[in-house]
C-alpha cells in the first residue's frame, strides 16, 4: 500500500494522512444535509405543476455514496488528495432553474446530469476538453463562478427568511423579531467567526452548533434516544435509475441547455479545483498537472455514478485544501475521506434536524468563498465589464444560473466586435451566442 501511493517519495504516512483525511471529511461535511436540502426544495411550499419533491433520504445516501465513490475514484486512480462530492452551485441550479425555474421533473434532471457526465468522459478520453476550456475567456469564467457564488448566498438569505418578497420593491428585510430568523442570522455569526479565526471544517461545526442552539430553545425538536442520531442506511429506491429511465426525455433545446450548462460548470470547477490543490501540495511540475488525464476522469466518471444513484453533478472540491494543509500528500487522503462518508450513511436521522435555518448559514458563507473570482477578472477593460457584471448579476436576479451564463455570452462577442477585437473570439463563442439566442427564443 505504501509503495503504490508512493509514501516514501512524497515523504507521507499513515497517520499523515489518516488526519489529512478526516479534517478534509469535516470541511465538506456539510454537503451531506445542505444537498440533501437544496435537492428536496426544503423551505419552498409551491412547486410547479407535474414536478414532484425528491425524496430527502434518499437524496442523503445518494450524497455519501457519490462523494464516498467519486473520492475512492480521485485516490486510486489518480492518486491525488481530492476529495470528491456533489457541487455547491450545480445543486442550486439543477433544484432551483431547472426543476423550480423550467419546470422540469428531476427524474429528466437527473438524466441531463448522467448525460453531462458521459460527455465530459468522452472529451476527457479524447483530449477536447482542454481545447473546449480554451475557448471560453478566463473574465467570463471568473463571473460564473462568483456569479452561483451570489446565487447561492441569495437562497440563503431568502430560505432563512432574512431576505423576503415585497411587493412595492421586490425585495426587502425579512423579520428579524422572528426567532428563526434569529436563529439563521445567530448561525451565520457563529460560521463567520470560526471562519474568521481558521478553525477548518468551520463551515459544518457552524452547521452543528446552529442546530444546538436551536433545539435548545425549543426551535428544532431534537433527536430522541439512539435511533435519533444513528440508524439504518437510507433505500436508494426513489432515486436509484430514474437518470436511465427517463433519458429519452433530454433532447429538447431546454435540456441542451441544462446539460451544456452542467458540462460548462463541471469543467472549469474541476479544473480550478484540480490546479489549487496540487499547487498547495506541491505536486505540480513544470507548472503542468502530472496524470491530468485521470484526474478529470476520476470525476466524470463520479458525475455518471451519482446521476445514477440520485444527485446532481459530482465534482472535486477545493475544501481538499484543508487536508493537503494537514500533511495529505498522496491519494491515501482521499481514501480515507471516502471511508468516513461511508460511515456518515448511517447518521441520517440526523436530517430531521438540519432546517433551513441550519444550512442558511453554510449557503451565505461559501457564496462567500466562491464570489472571490471577482477580484480577478479585468473590471478596467470595458468589453470585458460588460459581460462579466451582467453573468453575476443576472444569476441571483432572475434565479437562473444558465440564464446568468447565457445574457454574458451573448454580450461578450458583441462588446469585443464593437471594440475592434474579433481576432480574440474563439469560434467555439460564436456557436455558444447563438445556442442561447435561441434559448431565449425558445423559451418565449
Amino acid at each position: 500500500m505504501k509503495k503504490f501511493f508512493r509514501f516514501e517519495e512524497l515523504r507521507t504516512n499513515y497517520r499523515t494522512e489518516f488526519m489529512a483525511g478526516l479534517t478534509t471529511f469535516l470541511a465538506m461535511a456539510y454537503i451531506l444535509f445542505v444537498n440533501p436540502s437544496t435537492l428536496a426544495l426544503v423551505g419552498i411550499e409551491e412547486l410547479p405543476d407535474g414536478v414532484t419533491r425528491m425524496d430527502q433520504d434518499a437524496v442523503f445516501a445518494a450524497t455519501a455514496i457519490a462523494a464516498a465513490v467519486g473520492s475512492l475514484f480521485m485516490g486510486i486512480i489518480a492518486k491525488y488528495p481530492i476529495a470528491l462530492a456533489p457541487g455547491m452551485g450545480l445543486n442550486a441550479f439543477f433544484a432551483y432553474t431547472v426543476v423550480l425555474g423550467y419546470g422540469v421533473p428531476w427524474e429528466t434532471a437527473l438524466a441531463g446530469v448522467l448525460a453531462s457526465g458521459l460527455i465530459f468522459i468522452v472529451l476527457t478520453l479524447t483530449g477536447l476538453r482542454e481545447k473546449i476550456i480554451n475557448a471560453i475567456p478566463a473574465n467570463l469564467k471568473l463571473a460564473v463562478g462568483a456569479g452561483i457564488g451570489f446565487f447561492i448566498a441569495f437562497i440563503g438569505f431568502q430560505n432563512s427568511g432574512i431576505i423576503v418578497g415585497n411587493e412595492a420593491t421586490l425585495l426587502a428585510l425579512g423579520d428579524l423579531t422572528s426567532p428563526t430568523v434569529l436563529l439563521a442570522v445567530f448561525g451565520i455569526v457563529v460560521s463567520v467567526i470560526l471562519m474568521a479565526i481558521g478553525i477548518r471544517g468551520g463551515i459544518f461545526y457552524g452547521m452543528i452548533i446552529t442546530a444546538i442552539a436551536g433545539m435548545v430553545v425549543g426551535l428544532i425538536a431534537p433527536p430522541t434516544g439512539i435511533d435519533g442520531i444513528v440508524g439504518h442506511v437510507p433505500s436508494l429506491a426513489p432515486t436509484f435509475g430514474q437518470a436511465f429511465a427517463h433519458f429519452g426525455d433530454i433532447f429538447t433545446l431546454q435540456m441542451l441547455v441544462v446539460i451544456l450548462t452542467f458540462l460548462f460548470v463541471d469543467f472549469f470547477d474541476t479544473a480550478g479545483t484540480l490546479v489549487a490543490v496540487a499547487n498547495q501540495a506541491g505536486l505540480m511540475k513544470d507548472n503542468k498537472l502530472p496524470r491530468a488525464g485521470k484526474a478529470l476522469f476520476a470525476d466524470s466518471a463520479a458525475t455518471v455514478v451519482g446521476a445514477t444513484v440520485g444527485t446532481s453533478t459530482t465534482t472535486s472540491y477545493v475544501e481538499s485544501t484543508a487536508g493537503v494543509g494537514a500533511g495529505g500528500r498522496s491519494g491515501f487522503t482521499a481514501v480515507v475521506t471516502a471511508l468516513f462518508f461511508l460511515l456518515a450513511l448511517f447518521f441520517s436521522p440526523l436530517l430531521s434536524v438540519v432546517t433551513s435555518e441550519v444550512t442558511a448559514p453554510a449557503l451565505i458563507i461559501v457564496g462567500v468563498l466562491m464570489s472571490s473570482a471577482l477580484k480577478d477578472i479585468e473590471w478596467d477593460q470595458f468589453e470585458i465589464a460588460v459581460p462579466a457584471f451582467l453573468i453575476v448579476i443576472a444569476m441571483p436576479l432572475t434565479y437562473s444560473i444558465a440564464t446568468g451564463i447565457a445574457i454574458g455570452f451573448i454580450f461578450y462577442p458583441i462588446t469585443m466586435l464593437l471594440k475592434g477585437r474579433a481576432k480574440e473570439i474563439h469560434p467555439v463563442m460564436y456557436f455558444l451566442f447563438i445556442i442561447f439566442i435561441l434559448y431565449f427564443i425558445f423559451l418565449s
